[in-house]
Parts: C-alpha cells; structure tokens; sequence
C-alpha cells in the first residue's frame, strides 16, 4: 500500500493489513531500523497521529522484492497468472 502513496495514517495501515496495534507496530520499527520507512508523530484534535512514508530505500527494496517474485513466478510458469489460480486443486 505504502509504494503507491506518498505517506499513510497508522490507524488505514492496520484497517487494511488486519493486524494489531502491536503486531503494526513491531513491524514498522523493524521497517525503520532498515531504512525503508520513515514514521513522522503530529498532534491532531488532541491525539498523537503517526504517518508512515516509503523511504527511497524502501521503495526501491519493494522494487526488488517485487521483481524477484516475479522472476519466481516466471521460473514455475506462473507468470501473468495469479498464483492462488494455479495452487488450487482442479
């Protein structure tokens, strides 16, 4: 999610990602000792609101990732195909 926006709210990355407070929270610190998540803390409307940001580490980390998937999926034929399609059996 964070690779095709400039920045996102704590609470919209939980919503979407499922996980807890903690669980979120654990995650993005090991995100930010690498270097590829900046977390920047504002007040807004007397609550502490946390934003998260690719850093260009991050970014182009996630492009990697992104492209060795797809060399995977390549290697088993799976590419253009969603892998889920394919692991069901027939």
């Amino acid at each position: 999610m964070l690779a095709s926006v400039s920045d996102a709210e704590f609470a919209t990355l939980r919503e979407v990602t499922g996980v807890s407070d903690s669980v979120l929270s654990k995650h993005l610190k090991q995100l930010e000792d690498a270097g590829y998540v900046k977390l920047q803390k504002a007040a807004a409307a007397g609550h502490v609101r946390t934003r998260i940001a690719l850093t260009r580490a991050g970014r182009q980390a996630f492009a990697s990732h992104i492209a060795a998937l797809q060399d995977l999926a390549s290697v088993a034929g799976l590419a253009g195909e969603t892998v889920r399609s394919n692991c069901v059996a027939d």
